[in-house]
């Protein structure tokens, strides 16, 4: 099986609920991650490094970040007179996406139809992973499987949607479960799987006559038995954006370098839109420790186990630690932040006090005579 006779197809939008703090303006795909990237660059990036060349982005609602961030795909090497990137919005949908991926699915049907790849990978945008899929073709060929689902093994993340698979020692799916997360170690899926062309369109069809729509449940565990199902573990570094609290470990886990090592693989690049910026510029008299600092940064304070993104600026005085600060955010002057996160363009105004969140609100800046210690409470919007 070759990269290219596989359409790559990206949900953007799904689980979004789970860190409605960063997604309320913005889809899952568009959050960003690590100092300069958005969550859709590590799967995009891995099905361009498998050479996948022909991928469709399925989309929502407020894509708008995710349509000015992909663009034409260039940065990606997608912008091309044939294939290339597609941007499949809701425009002339026949069904309602809410309802879920099987509807999404059906309502990119003619996409499907006059592609003529034999195969479709299929992905979520909530995990960061640096994944060879020629692996994953290999293995699909090798057990002449109908459908190879991308699993790890380990703690599933604690949502109330998780898929637990139950492997045999020949690599074959025998049952999975649609359960919460547990602390137990289990196979749990990671919102991927390839599988035939046709064979899926036939799948959904089947589903829609039958109104049925949730993918897991009523799409593979409902024709489990009836079709040979390979699990393909993963064994790198992964991590699965399932709520604000996992959203800030994955960022701090960017500090150890095997982890910076398996997510940045240098054969396997992560590729993102590119901003033009110059270096970060560090004052007389600034400290910075233990940080992930992105280009275009002005940094003058105090920074220590902190991510900052491009063009954030942090004035003489200021102290954070434990911090993720987006894009040209403004940190003024004395302001003390610890455990804490800002979305983009945030001005933290030059005022004396200690500045963190408060437990009852998402949006209000209040001011505290102590500093947050165990972890974050909410997002600076």
């Amino acid at each position: 099986m070759r990269g290219n006779d596989v359409i790559g197809i990206l949900f953007a939008y799904v689980h979004e609920e789970r860190v409605r703090e960063l997604t309320q303006n913005r889809v899952m795909a568009s959050v960003p991650y690590g100092g300069r990237y958005r969550l859709v660059d590590f799967p995009l990036s891995n099905m361009v490094n498998s050479g996948i060349n022909k991928v469709g982005v399925i989309t929502e609602q407020n894509y708008q970040s995710l349509m000015d961030h992909l663009g034409s795909g260039k940065a990606w090497d997608l912008s091309r007179k044939r294939e290339g990137l597609y941007l499949l919005p809701p425009f002339g949908a026949e069904t309602m996406r809410t309802e879920g991926k099987i509807s999404s699915l059906a309502s990119i049907m003619r996409f499907l139809k006059n592609s003529h790849e034999e195969y479709v990978l299929l992905s979520d945008c909530d995990t960061v992973a640096n994944i060879d899929y020629k692996e994953v073709f290999a293995l699909h060929t090798a057990k002449e499987a109908d459908i190879t689902i991308i699993y790890r093994h380990g703690t599933s993340p604690d949502t109330d949607k998780n898929v637990v698979y139950t492997v045999d020692p020949e690599g074959f799916i025998r049952d999975m479960v649609v359960k919460r997360g547990s602390d137990t170690d289990c196979n749990f899926g990671m919102g991927m799987c390839l599988i035939g062309r046709k064979r899926l369109m036939a799948m959904i069809e089947e589903c829609m006559g039958r109104n049925l729509y949730d993918f897991d449940r009523d799409l593979l565990q409902r024709n489990l038995p009836e079709l040979r199902v390979v699990g393909y573990e993963f064994t790198g570094a992964a991590y699965c954006i399932s709520s604000l609290g996992s959203y800030f470990k994955a960022n701090m886990a960017l500090m150890e370098p095997k982890v910076r090592t398996q997510l940045f693989e240098p054969s396997r690049p992560v590729y993102t839109k590119v901003r033009d910026d110059m270096p970060t510029r560090y004052g007389l008299g600034s400290v910075v420790s233990n940080s992930i600092v992105a280009d275009g940064c002005l940094i003058e304070g105090e920074v220590e186990n902190c991510v900052l993104f491009r063009g954030v600026q942090v004035h003489k005085g200021a102290k954070l630690r434990n911090c993720v600060i987006m894009q040209d955010t403004v940190i003024g002057e004395n302001c003390r932040l610890n455990y804490v996160i800002t979305d983009k363009d945030v001005i933290i105004q030059d005022l004396p006090g200690i500045y963190s969140l408060s437990p009852y609100s998402s949006e209000e800046i209040v001011t505290r005579d102590f500093l947050l210690n165990e972890k974050p409470t909410g997002i600076i919007n």
